[in-house]
């Protein structure tokens, strides 16, 4: 699914134009950016959980050459799924 069949998706469950839903889900994930880029960990409960995570140094090869090189630590963003997410994509095994 793409973010155009998810904004028809959110326009058709919230009653809505496509415009309107389209103009919300960009503010929303806008908004996620920004606090997550700010270090906030942004959590939605029952969704799951937005944060920025520090990588360390490794070290890594050249695919091209083999040679290694030192890639440098970073920030990168992170999702963990909440606990509503995780049972509705694999229900646990003693629901069935």
């Amino acid at each position: 699914m793409n973010k155009g069949e998810l904004v028809d998706v959110v326009a058709e469950k919230a009653s809505v134009t496509k415009k309107q839903a389209d103009a919300v889900l960009s503010a929303a994930l806008e908004a996620i950016m920004e606090a997550v880029s700010d270090g906030d960990k942004v959590t939605l409960v029952g969704f799951g959980s937005f944060e920025s995570r520090e990588r360390k140094a490794r070290e890594g090869r050249n695919p091209k050459t083999g040679d290694k090189m030192e890639i440098p630590a970073t920030r990168v963003p992170a999702f963990s799924a909440g606990k509503l997410f995780k049972d509705r994509v694999a229900p646990p095994k003693n629901a069935e």
